[in-house]
């Protein structure tokens, strides 16, 4: 269920080309995908291309939705299992 909430904050949050509130469409805590969101760098575009080279100004692709999704994923993971 979790990793259907990522793929879902994914595409509307990050996904588009443009994002006119990027830096602040990620909220900081409540779902676990926020807070891991913030966790991994993943949360706006700006730090998508800061931390993880996936520049700004393009719609992101499968592939790089794929990867958003597992390295959110992996945070939650290593986080439930006390070895984050």
């Amino acid at each position: 269920m979790i990793r259907s909430h990522a793929w879902d904050f994914v595409q509307k949050r990050l996904v588009p080309a443009v994002i006119p509130n990027d830096g602040k469409q990620t909220p900081m805590k409540g779902h676990p995908v926020f807070i891991a969101q913030h966790a991994t760098a993943t949360c706006c575009r700006g730090c998508l291309e800061k931390w993880h080279k996936i520049p700004k100004g393009c719609e992101l692709t499968e592939k790089q939705q794929e990867y958003d999704v597992d390295v959110l994923m992996e945070w939650i993971e290593r986080q439930l299992n006390g070895s984050g």
